[in-house]
């Protein structure tokens, strides 16, 4: 077995499906499953069995999984080892944050970054999902919680002020029977908990973990929604409702594994962002 042979394994044990671990590894389904098919070949045993629900390890998989991450933790720490050595500003920087901050924010900050500093370049993904910092899923994340992980170097660098807001145009009688919603795994966030406690007798219209959906949702009489200030309150499609509701406040995080933060483009980009986010924390959250 190669380490591209185990790094398959780890991806399709992780995700559980050949779609979901083909995008982890950039790859088509197709290929992740003669990949799979290979693997299976050359080992001449099955390490994972396919069920209705995905794939699932067999109990050899299982010992194999151990030591494959063993493997992985090594391959990833001798990465960092090289890479900290390069005091060179160019080179690629991964991040991941959530969409809301995504386009408003870290997007143009990069953009202005790279002005300065031509030899870097930026990879931006906008997930819903936390990318693993100690994977190298990512080398820099920016998200609406605290990081766990020893190996995580965190700061909080601001905080997104939500809002209860509905279109201008709707009839308020009947939107306040609806409202715009997260899907139940993230039925756990301040802002999901205050609609359901608030409209008990209400139904949700539409219910989308991407932040994007909702607003366009609640644009478009959908219900009430709890929305970015930051975005809604300059909208015009939008009025802000129910001003006896709290306003949510988020916490943003920004986090790197330990061994990356002192390369230079890490640096620099890390500085960026928290200058970025300071500049805009009149935006983000309009009372603090």
């Amino acid at each position: 077995m190669t380490w591209d042979d185990l790094q398959n394994f780890l991806a399709i044990a992780r995700h559980g499906t050949l779609s979901a671990a083909a995008r982890a590894l950039g790859v088509t389904q197709p290929t992740m499953g003669r990949r799979l098919a290979s693997l299976e070949e050359t080992t001449g045993t099955r390490l994972l069995v396919r069920t209705p629900e995905g794939f699932v390890l067999t109990a050899l998989g299982e010992q194999v999984l151990a030591r494959a991450e063993t493997m992985e933790e090594e391959a990833l720490a001798a990465e960092l080892l090289i890479n900290s050595s390069n005091v060179q500003l160019d080179g690629l920087v991964r991040l991941t944050t959530v969409e809301t901050l995504a386009g408003q924010f870290v997007a143009p900050c990069l953009i202005d970054l790279q002005r300065d500093h031509p030899g870097m370049a930026f990879e931006l993904v906008p997930a819903t999902q936390s990318l693993s910092l100690s994977r190298r899923e990512a080398d820099i994340a920016i998200r609406m919680r605290r990081f766990e992980g020893g190996m995580v170097v965190e700061r909080k660098i601001g905080s997104l002020a939500l809002a209860a807001y509905q279109a201008a145009n709707a009839d308020p009688e009947e939107v306040s029977r609806r409202y715009v919603t997260v899907l139940h795994d993230q039925s756990h966030l301040p802002e999901a908990k205050l609609l359901e406690q608030t409209f008990r007798e209400s139904v949700p219209s539409i219910r989308s973990n991407n932040r994007d959906v909702q607003y366009q949702a609640v644009c478009n009489g959908g219900g009430i929604g709890l929305l970015p200030r930051f975005r809604a309150d300059h909208d015009p499609r939008l009025v802000r409702v129910r001003p006896d509701l709290p306003v949510i406040k988020r916490e943003i995080w920004l986090g790197i594994h330990s061994d990356l933060r002192k390369m230079p483009r890490m640096r620099v980009t890390m500085d960026a962002l928290i200058d970025t986010f300071a500049k805009n924390a009149h935006l983000l959250d309009p009372d603090d």
